[in-house]
């Protein structure tokens, strides 16, 4: 299957009305708050020497601090539009960028076969999918990782629901920046927490890891806070 057309269109309509400057998407953190600190997590799982990644790369902030600590790194995402960002920030060409609907198994397969197999970094997309496309977008990260890569999959937790819905009922409106998120009709925050490690096993891969953390926004309240939502992540691969 490939993803539905309404997701589609609502992540390129979203990204083409997107601010380019640095912090301008909700969940666009600096990477020393983001990516930074998934890695850590990450690292002593990872399988040495593999290129990365990072699906569902949206405008590549992630994607370029991947790129400054490993040879190879891949910004994949489903968004022309996002790519078109991530490139124009990325002049000196630090990573690759493709389009690529990872829920679509020819095209996670043919990357694959580029690639070999592949360490993924996945941040914040599954809860963003239409329910039918989760699965196949597992099934898709199984395809990438092959026999010796890992994924660090990190989804706000269903804890972060109540936090986005009181966010975007409150008096004044939603945040500036989470505002475009239900404008687009993208609706964070939709799977569950027992799910995610369902779609795992469904898709023959192994939890390695898991844990929970704050997932940091570059929004804050009025009082200047900066808004964390809850998330859980989890490392998988094939176990040997």
């Amino acid at each position: 299957m490939s993803v539905t057309s309404r997701y589609k269109d609502a992540w390129e309509s979203f990204w083409r009305e997107a601010p380019g400057e640095p912090g301008g998407v909700f969940w666009d953190s600096e990477p020393d708050l983001t990516a930074g600190v998934h890695l850590a997590l990450f690292e002593p799982h990872l399988a040495k020497g593999l290129p990365v990644v990072d699906l569902g790369c949206g405008n590549g902030t992630q994607t370029r601090f991947l790129a400054d600590r490993y040879p190879r790194v891949v910004g994949a995402d489903l968004s022309v539009a996002a790519l078109g960002h991530a490139r124009h920030a990325d002049p000196a060409g630090r990573a690759d960028f493709r389009q690529i609907d990872a829920t679509e198994q020819t095209e996670a397969h043919q990357l694959h076969a580029e690639l070999g197999d592949a360490n993924v970094y996945m941040r914040g997309v599954l809860h963003q999918c239409e329910s039918e496309d989760r699965q196949p977008l597992v099934d898709g990260i199984a395809a990438l990782v092959g026999e010796r890569g890992r994924a660090f999959v990190v989804e706000l937790a269903e804890a972060a629901r109540p936090v986005l819905m009181s966010l975007a009922q409150s008096p004044t409106g939603p945040p500036a920046k989470l505002a475009p998120v239900f404008a687009h009709g993208i609706a964070p925050g939709e799977v569950s927490d027992a799910a995610v490690p369902d779609y795992v096993h469904t898709a023959g891969l192994d939890v390695l890891a898991s844990g929970e953390l704050p997932l940091t926004t570059t929004e804050y309240t009025p009082d200047g806070t900066r808004i964390e939502l809850p998330s859980r992540w989890l490392v998988v691969g094939r176990a040997h």
